[in-house]
């Protein structure tokens, strides 16, 4: 992949700037071609969905996990998700983590706010998540399946959550995977 610092040592070696332009150009088309395939976001009025995901669930339990990239409110005004829900578990909470010290709690919270006119991520590892209760079978990478997202204004939307290993600790996205306690 073509860097800016080796953009400008393209520029010191005398380059052309025609050429310098075709490389950053190429560079610039790879990258939203592997963006596009990835792509996978929703919209509901104002606001975006990017990305939901969930990691395959743990052999032997009965609970999970689901993220997103992103929320992003594109709207004049804060909106609120109160509630999700799926058919893969009985319930869906979401919640929200902190720390206190050394030590990682987390709490279902009655909502996420999401200011206007910006990003809220609810990223592995990341202050808030969703909660998936008494999954009714195991989550398998490869799989997909629908989560319902309850919006304060926006009304409420059916997303298709992937179903994929978490990226290796260290991995660039901060989406390594992580065990925690939950403390209600």
């Amino acid at each position: 992949m073509t860097t800016i610092p080796s953009l400008r040592s393209a520029i010191a070696r005398g380059l052309s700037r025609r050429a310098v332009l075709n490389a950053v150009a190429a560079t610039a088309l790879a990258l939203g071609a592997a963006g596009a395939a990835q792509a996978h976001d929703f919209r509901l009025g104002q606001l975006i969905i990017d990305h939901p995901y969930a990691p395959p669930s743990l052999a032997g339990t009965t609970n999970g996990a689901a993220y997103l990239k992103g929320i992003r409110n594109q709207g004049d005004a804060p909106d609120r998700l109160v509630s999700a829900s799926t058919p893969v578990a009985e319930r869906v909470e979401l919640h929200e983590m902190t720390h206190e010290g050394d030590i990682m709690r987390m709490r279902a919270v009655a909502g996420i706010d999401l200011p206007a006119g910006q990003e809220v991520q609810l990223r592995q590892g990341q202050r808030y998540h969703l909660m998936l209760l008494g999954l009714r079978q195991p989550l398998k990478a490869g799989d997909r399946f629908d989560l319902t997202l309850k919006f304060e204004k926006a009304g409420e939307t059916t997303v298709k959550v992937y179903v994929q290993p978490p990226k290796a600790a260290g991995a660039s996205g901060g989406e390594g995977g992580h065990e925690h306690m939950h403390q209600h």
